[in-house]
C-alpha cells in the first residue's frame, strides 16, 4: 500500500515520525532523563491531538530516547504549578487550574482515537506513571521499574495515576504503590497486568512494539477506533450501558465497505486494503 504524503509537526521535546500508518513518538530529553518540563507537557497534548486528527495514522508507539524512559515531572516546575500569589485562595485557584491543564495534557493520549502502545525502558516514575496509564497497552524491558513517587515528596499524585491505575491492576496493589512509593520491577508489573509483555532489552522492546503496532495498523481503522471507544466507555460505565452504546454505535458506524473488503481478503487469502 502506498503511504500518503503528510506534513507532520515538529517539537522541541518530542521526536515524531510516521511510517506505514504507525506513528512513533519518542520523548527527547535524554540528557535530563526525559523529565517532563513545561514544554513537554504542552507538546504531548499537541502531538496526540495531531495524531488523533491525522487520517494516515492508525496506531501510535510512545517510547523514549536515552537511558531512561521518564523520570517524571521536572522538579523546577513544581513552584510554578503552585503559583506565587500571596492570597491563599487565589494561589489555590491557580494551582487547581494548572493541575487541570496538566491533566488535559496527558488525557489527550487517552482521547486519541488511535491505540497507543507505551514502550518503557528503565525508569518510569511519578509523572511518567500518569502518562503511561493513559496508554492502551504497556510493554517493558526487563530492567524497567515503576514507582508512584509523589508520596515521597509529601504530595498526592494528581494527574491521573490514582484514577486510572486501579482500573488496570488490582486495587490493593495500586494502594500499596501509592502509599509506599516503592519500586515495582518489570516482572511484577507483568504479573499484575500493568504491562503486557517484558522484553530482554530496549532493541527487543521496540521490535516487539512495532510488530504489534503493525498488526493493529493492518486492521480496519474504523473497527479499531470503535473498539477503543467501547473499551474506554465500558471501563467507566455499567455492562448494560456499554451494550446499549455499542448497538447504537454500530447502527451508525458499521462500514459495509470494510466488511466486504475484510471478507473478500479472507476468501482470497490476502491482506485487506482498508481506507484510512
Amino acid at each position: 500500500m502506498q503511504q500518503e504524503q503528510i506534513t507532520q509537526p515538529t517539537f522541541e521535546t518530542l521526536d515524531l515520525s510516521v511510517n506505514d500508518h504507525v506513528a512513533e513518538v519518542f520523548l527527547n530529553r535524554g540528557d535530563k532523563a526525559n523529565s517532563m518540563n513545561v514544554t513537554m507537557w504542552r507538546e504531548l497534548q499537541a502531538c496526540f491531538e495531531w495524531l488523533d486528527s491525522e487520517p494516515t495514522v492508525r496506531t501510535v508507539i510512545l517510547a523514549a530516547h536515552g537511558n531512561h524512559f521518564c523520570a517524571g515531572i521536572d522538579l523546577n516546575m513544581l513552584m510554578d504549578v503552585q503559583g506565587q500569589n500571596k492570597d491563599p485562595a487565589r494561589r489555590a485557584e491557580s494551582f487547581r487550574r494548572n493541575v487541570l491543564v496538566m491533566q488535559d495534557n496527558l488525557s489527550a493520549m487517552e482521547k486519541c482515537r488511535k491505540p497507543v502502545l507505551a514502550a518503557i525502558h528503565n525508569t518510569c516514575i511519578g509523572g511518567a506513571m500518569d502518562m503511561v496509564t493513559c496508554a492502551d497497552m504497556r510493554y517493558a524491558t526487563a530492567d524497567a521499574w515503576f514507582s508512584i513517587r509523589e508520596v515521597d515528596i509529601g504530595m498526592t499524585a494528581d494527574v491521573g495515576t490514582l484514577q486510572r491505575l486501579p482500573k488496570i491492576i488490582p486495587y490493593g496493589v495500586a494502594c500499596e504503590l501509592a502509599y509506599t512509593g516503592r519500586n515495582m520491577g518489570a516482572d511484577e508489573a507483568q504479573s499484575v497486568g500493568l504491562v503486557n509483555r517484558v522484553f530482554a532489552d530496549k532493541e527487543a522492546l521496540l521490535e516487539g512494539a512495532r510488530e504489534t503496532a503493525a498488526m493493529i495498523a493492518s486492521k480496519a481503522p474504523l473497527a479499531v477506533r470503535g473498539s477503543k471507544e467501547m473499551l474506554l466507555y465500558s471501563r467507566d460505565h455499567s455492562v448494560q450501558e456499554g451494550l446499549n452504546y455499542i448497538a447504537t454505535w454500530n447502527a451508525g458506524m458499521l462500514s459495509a465497505q470494510d466488511l466486504q473488503e475484510g471478507l473478500q481478503a479472507q476468501m482470497e487469502k490476502r491482506a485487506a486494503d482498508y481506507e484510512n
